[in-house]
């Protein structure tokens, strides 16, 4: 947090204290909706109330839409009715559905109730489409255009109308039907003659996305073609409503943090870390450990069956620590590569002989200095004991091949699947290279060391 930030908060909450209404609502005007939000946060039902009546009611929405839902639903129960209808019929489309869809149902027939009834009707089609779907960021304020009005009736309907719009720098051209014939922009409406048609200036090579398309699709199509906007067309090629920027930046921090934390092995939650509750992080964190715990077993079993090897010759047992580690980081390490390729469509599971060849070329060069250094030091460091040092190298290249094939390959195998690569990250990996680490290690070290 900044200084300048830290300085309003401390501002913030002395004009509140003191209850100086005009100094509060002066004091808030010129500050940017996100920070006025960010103020709100931490205060109590009735400070908030107390608050939100001093904003306009422009600002106050946009103030609305960036609070957390908790303050959200504190807000909605200390307004009254009226209070509850201007502030949906304020809010955007887009806004007001992620609001909904997190509210319990008693609070959303309540603010159905306030709100008129050809909005309620657009509100409620919204709220029928998938969570996590096109249908379900997408808005319905855009600007509607057709192909033989003239670049000055177009202009006036982006005068009339734009305020009620979340964008105005594009305009959709349709067909009575509403079926997407293409687009036109902002800028080329301003630069071109009052007299020309839209039809003649508009791009008909429109990029667009159907209301059942997963929201990650929507964000690749935002990163691949650099938009600002998208429009949403149902299977019949009609328009049916917009997905903007600021709700795929949304899309892409909560698909980032849902692969961190499976990659991290642990059940995804919607909550931040701060708002989730202690049971609830054990509850999302004990499963993958538990089973990775049971997992662990195996290496027991490994050891439990070379016991006379590592009886015969109690050194070798002193270099599993190294080699399993460094097995499990090196397959997690290509892993983690592959998950971040496949999150961005880098990689595709038609890749699988590229990657596999890709890594195995990687684990050569790497096991190559990694097994060269670890000759010579245990080597060095064990009496010119260089069948032990040959022994504890071969092992440790043979691991880290092995360990970057199957880090490289099973999330594309996962892919395959139907399942998320994501949950093939370091911590699985790391179980499966530990088990085959000590089967080639010891298998090694009895076929040299004739133990």
């Amino acid at each position: 947090m900044s200084v300048e930030l830290e300085k309003k908060i401390t501002d913030f909450r002395e004009l509140l204290e003191k209850r100086d209404m005009h100094a509060l609502r002066e004091f808030l005007l010129p500050i940017n909706e996100v920070d006025i939000a960010l103020l709100i946060e931490n205060t109590s039902r009735e400070e908030s109330a107390l608050v939100f009546r001093l904003l306009p009611k422009e600002i106050a929405a946009d103030v609305f839409a960036n609070l957390p839902i908790e303050n959200q639903q504190n807000l909605i129960e200390a307004f009254s009715e009226r209070e509850v209808g201007e502030m949906i019929n304020a809010l955007y489309v887009d806004d007001a559905v992620d609001l909904l869809e997190e509210m319990p149902a008693n609070f959303v027939q309540r603010i159905l109730r306030q709100v008129g009834s050809g909005r309620r009707e657009v509100i409620n089609h919204f709220l029928r489409y998938e969570e996590d779907s096109a249908g379900s960021l997408m808005t319905a304020e855009m600007i509607h255009l057709r192909s033989e009005m003239t670049v000055g009736e177009a202009i006036q309907r982006v005068r009339d109308y734009g305020e009620y719009c979340e964008v105005i720098n594009t305009g959709y051209v349709t067909l009575p039907d509403r079926v997407l014939e293409g687009y036109i922009s902002l800028r080329t409406l301003l630069t071109s003659s009052d007299d020309e048609l839209v039809g003649d200036l508009m791009e008909t090579d429109v990029i667009s996305a159907r209301t059942g398309d997963d929201q990650e699709e929507v964000a690749h199509l935002f990163s691949r073609y650099d938009l600002l906007s998208l429009p949403v067309v149902d299977n019949e090629n009609r328009l049916v409503g917009i997905i903007t920027i600021d709700d795929v930046v949304d899309v892409i921090q909560e698909e980032a943090t849902e692969d961190i934390e499976k990659m991290a092995a642990i059940v995804p939650s919607e909550e931040s870390y701060l708002r989730t509750g202690a049971f609830t992080q054990a509850r999302h964190r004990v499963g993958w450990l538990l089973f990775l715990m049971l997992s662990g077993i195996l290496n027991g079993i490994i050891l439990q069956h070379y016991e006379a090897a590592f009886l015969a010759m109690p050194i070798l047992v002193s270099f599993v620590p190294m080699l399993t580690d460094t097995g499990g980081n090196a397959g997690s390490q290509s892993s983690t590569l592959v998950v971040r390729g496949l999150s961005l469509n880098e990689i595709s599971t038609r890749d699988f002989w590229k990657v596999f060849w890709k890594e195995f070329q990687v684990s050569l060069l790497v096991s190559a200095v990694l097994g060269t250094v670890n000759f010579l030091q245990i080597g060095l460091r064990n009496d010119h004991n260089w069948m032990l040092a040959l022994t504890v190298s071969l092992a440790l290249t043979a691991i880290v091949i092995l360990s970057k094939l199957v880090g490289g390959t099973l999330p594309l195998v996962a892919k395959k699947l139907r399942l998320d690569p994501a949950i093939m990250a370091a911590p699985l990996i790391t179980t499966i290279v530990d088990a085959i680490g000590l089967i080639v290690y010891f298998a090694v070290a009895t076929m040299l060391l004739q133990i």
